[in-house]
């Protein structure tokens, strides 16, 4: 399995992209270089990417700062120790944190998330979302942003499929199956395409890139 490690992992992906997509090549252009970003794939991995779920980059920074000021060091066993109505006072959303406290249960009753960062795609999908509330959109962000799988496309995301309407001139967003069908020809390098799409999207609408953890 290909892993995305470094500014030079990226740049290859691109490379290989305008190669396999020549339609791609404008997109590039445009977006300029990509950040790699990382988090970490425990307990903390996951929970920023449940905290980032439907905010702003900097909505979802403030809850994460509140959280770790009250917290410490984010594990499983330190969140479930911590009080619901104090992480509901740090921003957590009702739904949030009983995602999250459901990951911290199985967490603590023996999953490995980080054995799950090196395991077969599939596996790590089917085993994410048979905790409550993780659905496979989570799961795939964890597998490009933790597990670093540089072959991982999260066809779910609406900002990828905003970006690739506006990339490709479509009338209106291709939903998740759609979505999946074009990436499928950038394989071995979705997850540098994923990137680059949600870079685009920001330059396109912000003026800079973000991405969603």
């Amino acid at each position: 399995m290909r892993r995305l490690l470094t500014d030079a992992d990226m740049a290859e992906g691109l490379e290989a992209l305008a190669r396999l997509d020549p339609r791609l090549v404008p997109v590039i252009a445009e977006t300029g270089p990509v950040a790699l970003r990382y988090r970490a794939p425990g307990f903390e991995g996951v929970a920023r990417i449940v905290v980032a779920q439907q905010l702003s980059v900097a909505s979802a920074a403030a809850i994460w700062g509140r959280v770790e000021a009250r917290i410490g060091a984010v594990d499983a066993a330190a969140f479930a120790a911590v009080p619901p109505e104090e992480l509901r006072a740090c921003g957590l959303s009702a739904g949030k944190l009983k995602t999250l406290g459901a990951v911290a249960t199985a967490v603590t009753e023996g999953l490995d998330l980080e054995a799950l960062a090196e395991a077969a795609p599939d596996d790590a999908v089917e085993a994410l979302v048979r905790i409550p509330g993780i659905g496979r959109w989570t799961a795939e962000i964890f597998l490009l942003f933790c597990a670093r799988n540089a072959d991982i496309f999260p066809a779910g995301d609406l900002a990828l499929q905003v970006a690739a309407a506006d990339a490709f001139g479509l009338e209106a967003r291709p939903k998740e199956a759609v979505m999946r069908e074009i990436a499928a020809p950038w394989s071995p390098w979705r997850g540098v395409a994923a990137k680059l799409f949600w870079a685009y999207y920001k330059v396109r609408r912000e003026g800079r890139t973000a991405l969603p953890v």
